[in-house]
């Protein structure tokens, strides 16, 4: 599906200049010209913008009204605010947000959706851009199409996904990425005691994610809960206390439910 643009097409608007906004910027000035990056801090907008040879500019009246696409890449609650300050501004118009309803942009303009990256970003750290699922919705298959046309010019895994969809899939993504990651800082802290790094675990958390994907989280589940060892996680909660001790024990209660749902025992 991908296109070569032309024309005003070729220019890209965006609001933002975070992690997301980062990472959608360097790979869409690889294809398209970024004609402005707008933040509310000037010192990020300029930032952002030397590295793809944009306008840096904090002042949403000062916007380009040519701009093929609009894309705005700012925390949830400022998306409808940047919204209702440019009430009727029209063009083309997406949001990255997992979470927020694409009818937030319809203040804008007659043409909008979202253009959603379902990936973690570091302003920091690479990441290929045509492996990222990115989920596309429009406010009319027009639309959609169009901002489709854009995500495949740096995606290989576009799909479309309504509000609701796109919701749950941000709830998907918490649980795989933010939760486990908490989970992770918790482990580091118990290596750092040891005189260990959290690269220790790094063949690990690899083999377990391989194992993950190539059959199933569910069947690749190992552990004390999945054998219901209750000796051995009682040995683990009598060396655990506070916050720690109360999430290991809440997922392995979790766990055994899963595996043994006739069984009522309690930790």
């Amino acid at each position: 599906m991908e296109r070569t643009l032309t024309g005003n097409d070729r220019e890209i608007v965006i609001l933002g200049a975070g992690n997301v906004a980062t990472h959608l910027a360097i790979n869409l000035a690889r294809h398209a010209r970024i004609s402005q990056i707008y933040n509310h801090n000037m010192q990020g907008a300029k930032a952002l913008a030397a590295k793809v040879g944009s306008e840096p500019i904090d002042d949403l009246g000062a916007l380009s009204h040519t701009a093929g696409l609009y894309i705005i890449s700012v925390k949830d609650d400022a998306v409808a605010e940047i919204a209702s300050a440019l009430k009727g501004f029209g063009g083309l118009w997406a949001h990255t947000s997992g979470s927020v309803p694409m009818n937030a942009l319809s203040p804008l303009s007659d043409t909008y959706g979202v253009f959603y990256p379902m990936q973690t970003f570091s302003k920091d750290v690479d990441v290929d851009m045509r492996e990222v699922p990115l989920f596309i919705e429009g406010n009319s298959a027009d639309t959609t199409e169009r901002l489709k046309q854009y995500a495949s010019l740096i995606s290989d895994k576009v799909y479309e996904a309504d509000s609701e969809r796109r919701a749950k899939l941000h709830i998907a993504a918490v649980f795989a990425c933010n939760f486990t990651n908490r989970l992770w800082d918790i482990s580091a802290r118990l290596l750092k005691e040891l005189g260990l790094e959290f690269d220790t675990m790094k063949p690990l958390v690899e083999a377990m994610l391989t194992k993950a994907c190539d059959v199933t989280p569910h069947e690749g589940q190992t552990g004390p809960a999945r054998r219901k060892d209750m000796k051995i996680i009682q040995k683990h909660l009598d060396m655990l206390d506070g916050e720690e001790k109360e999430l290991y024990s809440i997922l392995s209660e979790s766990i055994i439910k899963q595996y043994y749902p006739d069984e009522q025992d309690k930790l």
